[in-house]
């Protein structure tokens, strides 16, 4: 089997969504991964993974060997997994605990859980998410920001643990991605300058290709037209 396998997690979401059909139409095998059902059924080309929690290391190793033994092979993990919330840092603690465990938690248990996999394939590629506003953290955005720059150094880390590996591991720092969620949350902002989710995506897959391979360890801004 010469085509590239690529797991997606969180891929019921919106940017999920984007990256999988970003990644099926270029011919990828589609392992799709989500905590809420995938709503499509399986084929020759595509796997759905629902209802795997991503914080519980026993579940990302599960889905990862699902994958692996229905294929034979893992190359490309793209991380979409996450979550946002805003509130002062004098808000509720646990919301600290949620950001944690939904950004990085998820994002480290899938990358080990895929990593042995992933080391056997001569072009393996991890691509994860990070986010603009870890670099420089708004009102609001403690929890967040503290979480998803977890996601910048576990990802400076993996690239530097892998380098003398075919490996490479990245991750991209969007702006605002323009979503449902995020229209309705901010009615009154310029939308025209966020981040389109396919561009989002085409981003990852160009990362997670071939001519990406002297690329590693990179944090790379997608910033919109900010």
């Amino acid at each position: 089997m010469s085509k590239r396998v690529t797991i997606i997690t969180g891929a019921s979401g919106v940017l999920g969504r984007a990256i999988a059909d970003a990644a099926g139409a270029r011919g990828d095998i589609v392992v799709a991964v989500d905590h809420g059902p995938v709503e499509r059924a399986d084929s020759d080309d595509w796997m759905g993974l629902g209802g795997v929690d991503l914080t519980d290391p026993t579940a990302a190793a599960t889905a990862m060997e699902a994958a692996f033994q229905r294929f034979g092979r893992i190359d490309h993990l793209l991380n979409a997994v996450g979550g946002f919330v805003w509130q002062p840092t004098n808000g509720p603690l646990d919301s600290w605990d949620r950001m944690h465990r939904m950004n990085v938690t998820t994002v480290l248990n899938a990358c080990r859980a895929a990593l042995p996999h992933l080391l056997q394939s001569t072009a393996g590629r991890i691509v994860n998410v990070g986010a603009l506003g870890a670099i420089q953290a708004g009102a609001g955005m403690g929890a967040y920001a503290a979480s998803k720059a977890g996601v910048h150094r576990l990802t400076e880390a993996l690239a530097e643990e892998t380098k003398a590996t075919a490996l490479t591991v990245n991750a991209v720092l969007p702006f605002i991605i323009d979503t449902p969620a995020n229209r309705a949350d901010m009615p009154d902002a310029d939308v025209s300058t966020w981040v389109q989710p396919a561009e989002l995506a085409a981003v990852m897959l160009f990362l997670a290709s071939g001519p990406a391979s002297a690329v590693t360890g990179a944090l790379v801004p997608v910033k919109g037209r900010v």
